[in-house]
């Protein structure tokens, strides 16, 4: 019985942590400085799902020298204009669920960072 209450009271501490979205990272007091630590978390992690990307891109075009194919580059350009076409798209959709409020651009923005960070997470498992 203490274990379950202790893992209760884990989760409960824990959640709040896994979950939290970039907005609730940045813990502004006030819109205006949630929305520039947001703008500026979105800089970084643009900047990163690039890196990402080139570090992804000089091993798929190793594999298709080493393979005498020209298919890991192409393939790879044509995942990542269709990653950031859905992200924009699904994201405009989660702006759009905020009503025109004042959050929309926070809400964006999170979004965007959300799905750069596991953009860039999965960009890795490809590089060699």
């Amino acid at each position: 019985m203490r274990n379950l209450a202790a893992c209760l009271f884990l989760f409960s501490c824990l959640s709040s942590i896994v979950f939290a979205d970039p907005a609730t990272e940045c813990g502004g007091s006030s819109q205006v400085e949630t929305g520039s630590c947001v703008a500026d978390t979105l800089e970084r992690v643009d900047a990163t799902v690039d890196i990402y990307l080139g570090f992804a891109m000089n091993s798929a075009a190793e594999l298709d020298e080493v393979t005498g194919r020209t298919v890991a580059v192409p393939a790879l350009e044509a995942a990542q204009a269709t990653w950031s076409a859905y992200r924009d798209e699904h994201c405009g959709y989660v702006g759009a669920t905020f009503g025109g409020g004042s959050g929309t651009g926070i809400g964006i923005n999170s979004c965007r960072i959300e799905l750069g960070r596991k953009r860039a997470a999965e960009l890795m498992r490809y590089v060699q």
